[in-house]
């Protein structure tokens, strides 16, 4: 079971991806199927209610908290934050600050990568932090999340 949501996760992350490089959204759908799927993830890897449930949940909380800031400064989409709160109900704590590392770095790539097109064509940058977020967080399932001993 476990193997089967990874896969659906990478499924909705690469689809997420590629929705907001085309329409520079992400369907509320997809970050709610994301949400959704994490509490099969927890029982499919034998995760306790007390303290790990409470603490991916707790956690995810504040991830939402500190994007959506970034969200009212005009830093982000609204999509991008709810699908990193959705990613944080998948990953313990050490594997989601890795993979925030890397969407860092993945969203600052795309977005030279964009000003350096925009060099040559007049226009504002719409950077679609979607991708590196698909990016990071399919670069991050390949551990701790697939190693479940990670979460006891």
């Amino acid at each position: 079971m476990a193997a089967t949501l990874v896969a659906g996760l990478m499924l909705l992350l690469l689809s997420a991806g590629l929705q907001d490089v085309r329409t520079r959204e992400i369907a509320n759908w997809k970050n709610g199927l994301i949400a959704a799927l994490a509490p099969f993830w927890w029982w499919a890897v034998g995760l306790e209610l007390w303290p790990g449930v409470a603490v991916q949940l707790g956690v995810a909380v504040a991830v939402f908290g500190l994007f959506a800031a970034a969200f009212r400064l005009g830093m982000m989409g609204g999509g991008d934050v709810k699908m990193i709160a959705a990613l944080a109900l998948w990953f313990p704590f050490p594997a989601l600050a890795q993979l925030l590392v890397v969407m860092s770095i993945a969203g600052g790539v795309i977005t030279v990568l964009l000003m350096i097109e925009r060099r040559w064509r007049k226009g504002e940058i719409e950077v679609p932090y979607g991708v590196a977020i698909a990016i990071a967080g399919l670069l991050s399932l390949r551990e701790p999340i697939l190693n479940h001993l990670q979460h006891t």
